[in-house]
């Protein structure tokens, strides 16, 4: 009988988790982690939360699968059958959602995101009137309707579950699970961020909403454990793109696209070891296939790397692509990582500045606000070498001893973009009717002033 599937995953958590070294209240993901395959260097298909999680659900980049931005901002899959839980139906799987998804209308409509996406059940728990402040209590919930689902599951098929938390969302708890807080003189924001009073404070909100999910995954594996399960599912854990920090979430950066990404395949000789060669999530489909003994769908982008969990130090992958198209607003760009180097092309020539409604809402936005956001500028073209630069801020592209490294990047680049059929390379986007699109100026997001918005000429 085929392995049963189960897709575990956070918001905007990035790799800022204890299994990748950070000082992070999640001691039962590292658990996890040293039973099962971590990969040390797994990217998105595109830092924002809609297109990430397309990418990685269809096998497809954003710019081909259609998710070109936010499903709750009008945004949709150009065919909802591409989707790996239709194709695991066809494959005889029984399929589960329970909490955040964010392929199909606002990522808390559990009900109506089920039936369009096509899961054969939800066992979301009811959120009506939540805050989301309250969110992480809502995955606890769920944690508690996950393990109640588990322990009355029918053997006679397998089955895909996704189990997706609100955590590490904004916005933050007000305290950590049972109360735990957190003291701002005692932690380190991660990189790039600086270390000041106002971003640390802000930062002891991710440690908080943390705990939670923790807990949460806690309430999950201890269930698949006690229920014979854990040794007949693969498990797959990982999030959709980096913290919602400036600088994080929403840029081709690795602090945007580096994603946790740890996965247990029973039986395998990799489970308690660290893989170093490079994955996307676009790849995750394509694996599944391999691990479950299916033919693969002629539309999958992605390349399997099912043996990464039988051999070390296996390398697939020469480079990761990233794209930007939507997220409150338009900022075409794309990127292109190696393990040493990193090309991000931005093509919307006319707006080099920061968009700076793309950046979620925070105190940590505002302090850089106070200090001069509105006039940085991004690159036409950025390339970083990222033995020396880890922090990405010393752009070599203009540097005659980079020159054949830049024009090497800029073909592979465009290799993949004409190859993949990518919209960008015959002009910009057209604003259509039905999507929420903030002007490229404003600086909230959530702005109730229609001038802060692009308007659709079509009817």
């Amino acid at each position: 009988m085929k392995k049963n599937i189960i897709y575990i995953h956070t918001h905007d958590s990035g790799k800022v988790l204890s299994p990748y070294g950070y000082d992070v209240p999640t001691p039962s993901l590292q658990s996890f982690a040293e039973e099962s395959t971590l990969f040390r260097q797994a990217y998105c298909v595109g830092p924002t939360c809609s297109p990430s999680r397309a990418g990685l659900l269809t096998g497809m980049y954003p710019h081909s699968n259609g998710m070109y931005g936010l499903s709750q901002r009008g945004f949709q899959l150009h065919d909802y059958n591409q989707h790996l839980v239709n194709f695991l139906k066809s494959e005889d799987y029984y399929t589960v959602l329970c909490g955040i998804q964010h392929e199909a209308g606002k990522y808390t409509d559990h009900a109506e995101a089920a039936q369009i996406i096509g899961y054969d059940q939800n066992i979301s728990v009811d959120n009506t009137d939540m805050t989301e402040q309250e969110l992480v209590e809502w995955d606890y919930e769920n944690a508690h309707s996950v393990s109640d689902w588990l322990k009355s599951v029918d053997d006679d098929k397998p089955f895909f579950l996704s189990y997706g938390l609100f955590a590490t969302h904004r916005k933050f708890p007000e305290e950590g699970f049972e109360g735990q807080q957190f003291d701002s003189k005692y932690v380190m924001p991660p990189a790039p961020l600086p270390e000041t009073q106002t971003i640390r404070e802000d930062y002891t909100g991710y440690l908080r909403s943390a705990s939670w999910f923790d807990r949460s995954f806690e309430v999950v594996i201890d269930t698949l454990k006690a229920e014979g399960l854990y040794e007949n599912s693969i498990i797959i854990f990982t999030t959709d793109h980096g913290l919602a920090f400036p600088f994080g979430k929403c840029t081709l950066f690795d602090s945007g696209i580096g994603v946790s990404l740890i996965m247990r395949v029973p039986g395998s000789e990799m489970n308690g070891e660290v893989v170093e060669g490079m994955v996307s999530q676009v790849d995750i489909f394509p694996t599944l296939c391999e691990l479950i003994g299916a033919d693969e769908p002629s539309y999958l982008q992605g390349v399997s790397f099912a043996d990464m969990f039988e051999t070390k130090d296996l390398e697939i992958r020469k480079e990761v692509f990233s794209e930007i198209n939507y997220h409150t607003s338009y900022e075409p760009a794309r990127s292109i990582r190696t393990k040493r180097y990193k090309y991000i092309r931005f093509f919307d020539e006319d707006y080099l500045k920061v968009n700076r409604t793309n950046i979620d809402n925070s105190t940590s936005k505002v302090f850089f606000h106070e200090n001069g956001l509105d006039q940085v500028v991004k690159p036409k073209e950025g390339l970083y070498d990222l033995l020396y630069d880890t922090g990405e801020r010393n752009n070599l592209a203009d540097d005659p001893e980079y020159l054949e490294v830049l024009e090497d990047m800029r073909r592979r680049l465009d290799a993949y973009q004409k190859k993949t059929d990518d919209p960008i390379l015959s002009g910009h986007f057209d604003v259509r009717p039905g999507w929420k699109i903030n002007r490229k100026e404003t600086y909230n997001p959530s702005s109730k002033n229609p001038e802060d918005y692009e308007v659709s000429e079509k009817k």
